[in-house]
């Protein structure tokens, strides 16, 4: 028995790390989403968007099982996702160049307003939420049954490490928002690079769709296979160190 839960220790380990990962692609949208607003109204929508990350996450935590099985679910997260970012990284990629792509940017958040940002803060999250939710749980499944009874659709002791890796990726967010938000000051490159991290994260929900059992394109368990781990993290390491590198972060270096 003790090994067993130490097994479940190390896992919780391996979680968090995960849910770190995770959490950091959701604090450095929200940075990246509220960039243009005003500083009284950025810092606000910052709050409202890690008060709806904790809310969703919980939220997801007890419809795992529904999250899990309902593929519509996950192609919406995904869809939203790429939609997201390819949309940034085009333009940015091949907008005029007669305008700067950041000002673009700026008149674009300044028309929406303050709610209307809020709002797309909101559908990343739930989309972020998603993810994280469903990576967590592909994590936990893979641990032997305890002796808890189930809850949330699952064995009791790998729900308990879900929602502890839930509550450790919820605090990252809160810490991490505040520090890309500066980060994005001095490094500007990093602003497409977190939209390209964001359609990478949407292709992982749409690997995850064509891997259910309803569609059967790819084989159910190549999501959470060592290959597409490795492939995954792979291009994530490689998107963030070409954005940390990229020469628009040394010209505006200070």
């Amino acid at each position: 028995m003790e090994s067993i839960w130490l097994e479940y220790v190390w896992t919780l380990f391996i979680l968090i790390g995960l849910e770190g990962l995770l959490s950091a692609d959701n604090a450095l949208v929200l940075a990246v989403i509220a960039k243009h607003l005003p500083n009284d109204q950025k810092k606000k929508a910052i709050n409202y968007g890690i008060i709806m990350a904790f809310a969703f996450r919980f939220a997801a935590l007890f419809a795992i099982s529904f999250i899990a099985n309902v593929w519509q679910i996950q192609a919406i997260g995904a869809a939203y996702l790429l939609y997201l970012g390819l949309k940034h990284v085009i333009k940015a990629r091949f907008g005029k160049k007669s305008k700067n792509i950041h000002e673009e940017d700026k008149e674009e958040a300044a028309g929406k307003g303050f709610w209307p940002t809020v709002g797309k803060i909101a559908l990343a999250d739930l989309a972020f939420a998603i993810d994280s939710i469903l990576a967590a749980v592909a994590l936990a499944l893979g641990l032997p049954d305890s002796p808890l009874d189930d809850f949330g659709g699952m064995d009791g002791g790998q729900f308990i490490i879900v929602v502890l890796g839930g509550i450790a990726g919820l605090i990252l967010i809160k810490f991490a928002a505040t520090w890309f938000v500066k980060l994005l000051n001095q490094r500007p490159a990093l602003e497409t690079t977190a939209y390209a991290i964001v359609a990478w994260v949407g292709v992982k929900l749409v690997v995850i769709t064509l891997a259910h059992e309803d569609i059967g394109i790819l084989d159910h368990h190549f999501p959470h296979s060592t290959t597409w781990t490795l492939i995954f993290y792979g291009v994530l390491l490689a998107i963030a160190l070409f954005g940390w590198f990229a020469p628009a972060n040394k010209s505006t270096e200070k």
